[in-house]
């Protein structure tokens, strides 16, 4: 779920794909990009290749952001040459790799992984996920939830549940992925009342995910959820804007209360170096108007 008025805290990027990719400069040529990605063993030079590639970027481009020359570029990218550590984690930093990739980056390059991804319950992510809690907890009573970079859930405030109702059992089964939840027919999808916006706001947001990250199962997430069938009727274009009135896509939902009207905001950790803290986002939900303030407070003294 994501109507996107964005929070940030420090950086403006966020590699995980959960925020807005800084890419390379607009200056660089741009190379036509890879399909799929290479195996966790294929060699460095086939990784290198790829993202360069997927950054749209031509070996000459790369190499002025890395400083290096284009023959040394083209001889690593090859496996003419061994490129040192230092090598290693210029280049993915200049090609803004996720932190996961980046690992497996220097493994193919015969280096030990740099980031850990220790779970949000480990004892060394405590004040983590103590400010997470906080974050959801202090929400109420407007619904927030975390999720990981494939939109699986990791954890929501009290509000959430209460507007599950009529969803099918299954797809709140571990792991709960909010994206299937939101837009799937046996799940919020026939409740939605901007459908057609809200999925093609989805699916962007889904397509900019994949072109930060190269993630193979958020491709496949997209595929299934754009197969999805959904209502539209002439006032729910999916090709057109939302109305001039709104300062984002709104998330507008039929309940047994009525009509619930939320805009939303992201947040992300900053600057990370934990894989996991990377990869997750606390989407936070707010009342769009008097009646949704007034139904969620209802709410909340009913839970």
């Amino acid at each position: 779920m994501d109507c996107m008025v964005r929070r940030r805290l420090h950086r403006v990027d966020n590699l995980a794909g959960h925020g807005r990719h800084a890419g390379p400069a607009a200056t660089m040529r741009t190379m036509t990009s890879t399909a799929h990605p290479p195996s966790a063993r294929s060699p460095f030079g086939d990784h290198l290749r790829h993202w360069r590639q997927h950054r749209r970027l031509s070996q000459q481009g790369l190499a002025l952001e890395a400083e290096i020359s284009t023959r040394h570029l083209s001889y690593v990218e090859t496996g003419r040459a061994q490129p040192s550590r230092e090598m290693v984690l210029r280049l993915v930093e200049r090609l803004g790799v996720p932190l996961r990739e980046r690992n497996a980056l220097l493994v193919a390059a015969g280096y030990a992984p740099m980031y850990q991804a220790r779970p949000l319950d480990h004892p060394d992510l405590a004040a983590a996920r103590q400010a997470v809690d906080l974050v959801l907890k202090g929400h109420e009573p407007n619904p927030a939830l975390a999720v990981d970079r494939h939109w699986n859930l990791v954890a929501a405030n009290a509000i959430v549940p209460l507007l599950l109702a009529g969803v099918a059992p299954w797809l709140l089964e571990p792991p709960v992925n909010v994206l299937r939840l939101s837009l799937h027919p046996e799940g919020l999808g026939p409740r939605l009342a901007n459908a057609a916006h809200w999925r093609a706001h989805l699916l962007h947001r889904l397509q900019q995910q994949i072109a930060a990250t190269s993630d193979a199962q958020l491709q496949a997430l997209h595929d299934e959820i754009a197969a999805y069938p959904f209502k539209e009727d002439e006032a729910d274009s999916p090709h057109g804007a939302a109305p001039a009135s709104h300062i984002a896509v709104p998330f507008a939902l039929d309940t047994d209360h009525g009509r619930l009207n939320f805009i939303s905001t992201i947040t992300i950790f900053g600057t990370p170096v934990d894989v996991t803290l990377q990869e997750l986002a606390v989407e936070s939900f707010f009342p769009a108007d008097a009646q949704t303030q007034e139904v969620l407070g209802r709410l909340r003294q009913a839970a």
